[in-house]
């Protein structure tokens, strides 16, 4: 079951593609059917190895087209391993609200992405999670566990704060925000309270059969009470001028100084050379790094049933 709406966020077959804290790994599932090169990073070991099961067995059952690759490896979202402009694409769902340094994730995956890239951002919604946090202490109140509700208009300024351009937002899983209010109130580790179990049924025979009736009412419910805010950005390309500047600036740091005055070669005693040539070029750009996080083990809490 996917948070990321692929209509609305368009995926190219080739494209590099990273999926950060991946947990059980569905939407690197998605993006490996659909040919992408994928990368799927989480810090959880466990999950991580089973997701590297996932696609081994995907690829000998020939789910995934020529060209399409897939890798899953553990590291920390606040200090991603990979270079500056590595992907196409960068998916983050159902993470942000376990990080206290959610700008460094941000500033990591811009990092990462190259100019013109997408990046999908999802994140439990204010009003669903807000009555989670009401019904149970519990819910939230555990190591690894969400560490704040974000507001729709707070996560698009942090958004833009980072150098990205929003295009698009929606809602999703209006089916199970009652789901995890019901298992709010039974208790979260009481999955054999009839209520709970009945509504579990429910939610696995809608992902199973997809039937029609409640692929509509899911419609219907998401814009009122869906469990998921999604958010769509682009890292803008820099403006025509900046880049100019950017391309000009290592060349006018290494271009070779002025020849010196004759009286002063001529005072210069002899055998002696008179010619310095620097050697500096352009400074590198400080990587943007922030503090390593807690690993979210519990981090999909707050997610679709599983």
């Amino acid at each position: 079951m996917l948070t990321v709406d692929f209509s609305r966020f368009p995926l190219a077959p080739g494209d590099r593609v990273l999926d950060l804290g991946c947990g059980a790994g569905r939407h690197a599932f998605e993006c490996y059917r659909r040919g992408a090169q994928v990368v799927a990073l989480d810090q959880n070991g466990e999950e991580i190895r089973e997701v590297a099961k996932w696609f081994a067995a995907m690829k000998e059952a020939g789910e995934a087209p020529a060209g399409a690759s897939a890798t899953a490896m553990e590291g920390d979202a606040l200090a991603l391993p990979f270079p500056d402009e590595s992907f196409d694409v960068v998916i983050i769902s159902e993470v942000m609200e376990h990080i206290p340094d959610d700008k460094g994730v941000l500033a990591e995956m811009v990092r990462v992405l190259r100019p013109g890239g997408r990046i999908a951002v999802t994140v439990p919604r204010y009003g669903p999670e807000k009555i989670c946090w009401a019904l149970s202490d519990a819910y939230h109140e555990v190591e690894g566990g969400h560490i704040r509700i974000y507001r729709a208009d707070e996560l698009l300024g942090k958004m833009r704060e980072a150098g990205l351009e929003p295009y698009g937002t929606h809602h999703a899983h209006g089916l199970h925000s009652p789901y995890w209010w019901l298992k709010c109130a039974f208790g979260v580790d009481n999955d054999k309270a009839l209520p709970v179990k009945a509504y579990h049924k429910l939610l696995v025979w809608d992902i199973m059969k997809k039937p029609l009736a409640t692929r509509l009412a899911e419609q219907a419910l998401n814009p009122v009470i869906g469990k998921s805010f999604v958010a769509y950005a682009t890292k803008p390309h820099l403006p025509e001028s900046a880049a100019a500047d950017a391309a000009s600036e290592p060349a006018a740091k290494t271009r070779k100084p002025a020849a010196e005055p004759a009286t002063k070669r001529a005072a210069k005693p002899a055998g002696k050379t008179s010619a310095k040539t620097p050697a500096k070029t352009a400074a590198k750009a400080p990587a943007q790094r922030a503090a390593k996080s807690a690993a979210p083990s519990a981090k999909r809490a707050s997610g679709a049933a599983k």
